[in-house]
């Protein structure tokens, strides 16, 4: 079997492992508990690259994240921020994030960057929400993920996951955008908090996964 087409693990969730190539829309209503979820799918094994675009914390809180839900991710992680300053090789910092033919760019660029130490990586965007309530014009952020986001997974070997907090404050109605974006994804994972430190994942396109599944934050 070539690379190409071996699964990435899901030890961390309840789930089937992800085939490469696969876009995961990850959406929730309580930060925290999407942050985790976003964290045990993005956060690379030893033979992988995570490519992550923050758009809510800086370079050092997502290595961090990453690195509890998986030993080591966080050092195996290339991070373009919106907040804070950029850190050696692996954080750079977004201009203006308004500017999301810059920000396709730049995160085209980080994941071939990437490949170049790896073939394998895990992509990701927390929180796309926040791009949304940055622009004017939501289309543009759907170019922008089919344009360079969902490219990258076409052309590569990776996985994708572009987190929405449907809590967020938009000027559009956070709903019927994620109805739009779904079209673009192959899964749909949304993640309720049911207690301090529990949710349930509901999944939809994940394969050999039916129902909701429970988990631990």
């Amino acid at each position: 079997m070539s690379l190409r087409n071996d699964a990435f693990e899901t030890a961390q969730l309840p789930i089937d492992d992800i085939e490469s190539g696969q876009s995961i829309l990850l959406v929730g209503d309580d930060t925290t508990a999407l942050k985790t979820v976003f964290a045990r799918l993005v956060a690379a094994d030893a033979d992988e690259r995570s490519v992550v675009l923050a758009t809510n914390a800086g370079g050092r809180s997502i290595q961090r994240l990453l690195d509890d839900a998986r030993d080591g991710a966080g050092s195996r992680a290339s991070i373009l921020t919106a907040e804070g300053p950029g850190r050696g090789a692996d954080v750079s910092t977004i201009d203006d994030l308004k500017d999301i033919t810059q920000v396709g760019m730049q995160f085209s660029n980080l994941v071939g960057t990437s490949q170049q130490s790896t073939a394998r990586f895990r992509s990701g965007i927390f929180l796309c929400s926040t791009i949304v309530s940055e622009l004017d014009d939501t289309r543009s952020v759907y170019r922008f993920l089919n344009s360079n986001f969902l490219t990258e997974l076409r052309r590569g070997d990776g996985i994708g996951v572009v987190a929405i907090d449907r809590s967020a404050e938009l000027e559009t109605d956070v709903d019927s955008m994620v109805t739009g974006m779904e079209t673009s994804f192959n899964i749909r994972i949304d993640v309720e908090q049911t207690g301090p430190q529990t949710a349930t994942l509901h999944l939809s396109g994940v394969p050999g996964s039916k129902g909701p599944v429970d988990i631990t934050l």
